[in-house]
């Protein structure tokens, strides 16, 4: 009789048949951590296997728990080419680091190093401070604290006030500062009490008067509306008065500037952005500032100002958890010494994208049209600072268009597709789309990408929909 069919389900290799096929060439020296990966891919095999589908073979699944090895070695996130035109760009990984800076970084990370220990004594000394001296040189300020990013340099700054005491706020002030973090509840989580004064269009220096008269505020925090502007009927406090006043009756005066700049962004043909020197001469006992924006550095939250109360936020217990770690304050040391070496327009991405002349990118614009062939347009572009700094400013440049208004692509695409192409290609590039073109703004490219670039684009418009 012939023999019946066998019922039973479709069963993958088992992990011990996986693992001998993976074990000699796997570049992994614990037996258990083979083991585990082995045992993921087979259990993901065994669910989604069905009678339409025959198990994979154990070279193939050898294959893939290989590939996964791999992976978890990875730093999980790939690096992009920015060509969207923003400068500081938040999705992006804000401001890229200056070349000497990632390579000075990566050598204090493979060591050991003298972080708290006096070279003379060989005993414990004090913190490497290179980054706070080199602040407290740029700035003007009697010293400088360095955390592991803004919010929380404002919220150690803050907490001068005290547990319940009163900071006193421009309600055209309270404003969020990304990610849904909000300037109350910052003074809120900091345990003091907030105060608010003035309207949201108006507010004059004499509204801070009564709190502090009354005793009712020990902090009077200024933000600095980095991230929006209004117009029409509005009044902003002189920062020098409200310092007098501020003073006058004891009080500390915390001056938050967001992004923060140690160059004038007036010399670059965008609209002044306030400095933290330009504050401290105003009046401000403290300065908070990014250092992962305007100044081009790795993330890092900056307090400069009077030595007494820099001191106090050093005692603060809190200080300990939001101090960065000794990779990141290299990092912040090496970016800060170029603005004193005088090579930050030089040296520095951020700075070096923004005082890039429109000539140099129309020439490089032309170039990479004349590559790519008929499909690309030389146009005129703006770009923005971005990173919740100079809102509403632009700054003129140049890049190429792929298609025309109204039309898919060359390839026959839309340009959301050919968009979405580029971003699943390698190198990935990430564009943006006006009047139904993908447009690469070449401001925020670097120089050195082009020819990387031109290949990307030249492969994303090879492959048909």
């Amino acid at each position: 009789m012939p023999s019946e069919p066998s019922t039973d389900p479709p069963r993958p290799p088992s992990v011990e048949v996986v693992l001998a096929r993976l074990r000699p060439d796997a570049d992994c020296a614990d037996p258990a951590a083979l083991a585990a990966v082995v045992r993921e891919v087979v259990d993901a095999e065994r669910r989604e296997l069905s009678d339409a589908r025959a198990p994979r073979d154990p070279a193939a699944l050898a294959a893939e728990a290989r590939s996964r090895l791999a992976a978890f070695a990875s730093a999980g996130v790939e690096s992009v080419i920015n060509a969207t035109g923003v400068i500081v760009h938040t999705n992006l990984g804000r401001a890229p680091w200056p070349a000497s800076v990632a390579t000075g970084a990566a050598d204090v990370a493979r060591d050991y190093l003298l972080l708290e220990l006096d070279r003379t004594t060989g005993r414990r000394g004090a913190r490497a401070r290179v980054a706070e001296d080199h602040l407290v040189a740029l700035t003007g300020a009697e010293d400088a604290y360095v955390t592991n990013n803004n919010a929380a340099g404002l919220a150690l700054a803050v907490g001068l006030a005290g547990r319940g005491g009163g900071v006193v706020v421009s309600r055209g002030e309270l404003v969020e500062i990304g990610g849904g973090v909000r300037i109350p509840e910052i003074v809120r989580r900091a345990g003091a009490r907030l105060i608010e004064v003035g309207t949201t269009n108006r507010t004059r220096a004499a509204d801070f008067e009564p709190p502090l008269a009354e005793g009712r505020a020990r902090v009077v925090l200024r933000v600095h509306p980095s991230n929006f502007t209004m117009a029409g009927f509005t009044e902003t406090p002189d920062t020098g008065t409200v310092a007098r006043i501020a003073h006058a009756h004891g009080a500390v005066v915390v001056d938050d500037l967001g992004s923060g700049a140690l160059l004038d962004t007036a010399a670059f043909g965008l609209t002044h952005e306030p400095m933290p020197s330009e504050r401290l001469a105003a009046g401000a006992d403290l300065v908070t500032f990014s250092g992962d924006k305007l100044v081009g550095g790795p993330q890092a939250g900056y307090l400069v100002g009077r030595a007494d109360l820099i001191a106090r936020i050093r005692r603060d217990p809190l200080a300990r958890a939001m101090r960065p770690d000794r990779v990141t304050m290299a990092a912040v040391a090496l970016t800060l010494g170029l603005y004193r070496a005088g090579r930050a327009t030089s040296e520095i991405p951020v700075w070096r994208k923004i005082s890039a002349p429109v000539e140099g990118l129309r020439e490089r614009a032309g170039a990479l049209a004349g590559r790519i062939g008929e499909a690309a347009t030389v146009v005129d572009l703006r770009s923005t600072v971005g990173g919740g700094s100079l809102p509403g400013e632009t700054l003129p440049s140049v890049g190429i268009a792929l298609a025309g208004g109204g039309r898919s692509t060359p390839s026959g695409r839309s340009a959301a597709r050919l968009l979405a192409a580029l971003r699943a290609g390698t190198p990935i590039v990430v564009g943006r789309i006006e009047d139904d073109r993908v447009v690469l703004d070449l401001r925020t490219v670097a120089p050195a990408s082009d020819d990387v670039l031109a290949a990307a684009l030249q492969a994303a418009l090879a492959v048909r929909p």
